[in-house]
């Protein structure tokens, strides 16, 4: 028999920039049976780069998908955000019947269109909702219950709500720690000081805003105190507007380390970079992180490394309040300023009791991997 008439062909539906990350990384460990294709909905969808076809229209919006900013929604809207929907549908429409199964990984957004568009029997991984504060809205019940054979939930009291719907529903270990990126990039090597801190800044509009925030703080500490700093850089960032937003200059000088990007410094400050999908190495070899990131921070205080997170203006915060609820004290929120930051920070680099106490509610807060193993034994 053919070869190819025997793979299985499988569709992944993504909606957003950590939800494609943590999906490209399930696809690469797919076994060689599997034929699979990505759809990101939201961007560009540069994590499967290298990993997987792209497949279906391409949808840009102002918020990039991110709810935790105020009045997002309403930009995207007032922005022409609802014209995106039905390419979208018609799409997924023309999908029918195409593939063996369709997997939708991240929020309700990527269930909703499908239960709109005919596409039934999902597999849908949701690595949205915590168990903590966001639970299932009736609605969500009756779509999931509609839409799909299994569901893979972050929490087990998310699970048996499901469950108690008749849904096959499954708690086997947050799937984002299953999907850490590690790449090539020696960061042990680049360490020079005792302790070492890895920047977080995000993968949207005020990146470049947050890291020049992030590198303020850290000016402000003594240089005899100062920790050896990385910088995990998403794929939809310019290193050039990071590096003009703080004030750095970047030194063209790579090593042989195929995810290395170089430095920036001021000639005090140094700043070792390397791209995102080496964000593990980077977590590695740091003791905490200064963080703007969604996913990126919650995989950090699954590794045991605590958090240090600036409270932006128009952050939303019933979303950080809702966070806060899961983070405990392992994720620590300061305001957005580069005094209060360095403060926060300089307490923890001066604490290593207090560093190993948070790491140790961080890993119990977010849970351990062993969904992809569950997820790939289910498929």
């Amino acid at each position: 028999m053919d070869e190819a008439a025997t793979r299985q062909r499988f569709l992944i539906i993504s909606n957003g920039h950590g939800e494609d990350a943590i999906a490209a990384e399930m696809v690469a460990k797919f076994p060689p049976q599997v034929s699979a294709e990505a759809f990101p909905m939201i961007g560009s969808g540069k994590a499967y780069n290298g990993i997987c076809r792209l497949v279906g229209p391409r949808a840009t919006l102002a918020s990039e998908g991110w709810r935790n900013v105020k009045g997002s929604l309403r930009r995207d809207i007032v922005n022409g955000g609802l014209l995106t929907i039905p390419p979208i549908i018609r799409f997924l429409r023309s999908m029918r019947g195409r593939y063996d199964r369709v997997i939708v990984v991240g929020d309700m957004v990527g269930v909703l269109a499908c239960l709109v568009s005919g596409l039934k029997g999902l597999v849908y991984i949701d690595v949205y909702k915590t168990g903590a504060a966001r639970l299932y809205s009736g609605l969500e019940r009756w779509a999931i219950r509609r839409s799909c054979d299994l569901v893979f939930c972050r929490a087990q009291n998310l699970a048996d709500m499901l469950a108690e719907d008749g849904v096959d529903a499954r708690c086997a270990g947050n799937l984002m720690m299953d999907t850490v990126p590690y790449g090539r990039y020696e960061a042990a090597e680049r360490r020079s000081q005792r302790l070492a801190v890895t920047l977080l800044p995000g993968s949207r509009a005020l990146t470049s805003e947050s890291f020049a925030l992030q590198i303020a703080a850290l000016r402000l500490l003594p240089e005899a105190e100062r920790p050896d700093v990385f910088l995990a850089v998403a794929g939809s960032v310019s290193v050039e507007d990071l590096a003009k937003s703080a004030g750095l200059n970047r030194a063209s000088i790579l090593s042989g380390d195929p995810d290395d990007l170089g430095q920036l410094t001021d000639g005090k400050l140094v700043v070792h970079m390397a791209r995102g999908r080496a964000m593990g190495n980077l977590l590695a070899a740091s003791d905490l992180v200064l963080s703007q990131a969604g996913t990126a921070t919650v995989q950090a205080l699954g590794l045991g490394r605590p958090a240090i997170t600036f409270l932006n203006p128009r952050d939303r915060r019933s979303r950080v309040e809702n966070e806060q609820r899961l983070f405990g004290a392992a994720r620590v929120l300061v305001d957005a300023d580069a005094a209060a930051l360095a403060k926060a920070l300089a307490d923890l680099l001066g604490d290593d009791a207090e560093r190993a106490r948070l790491g140790a509610i961080g890993r119990e807060r977010i849970g351990g991997p062993g969904a992809l193993a569950a997820i790939l034994a289910a498929l």
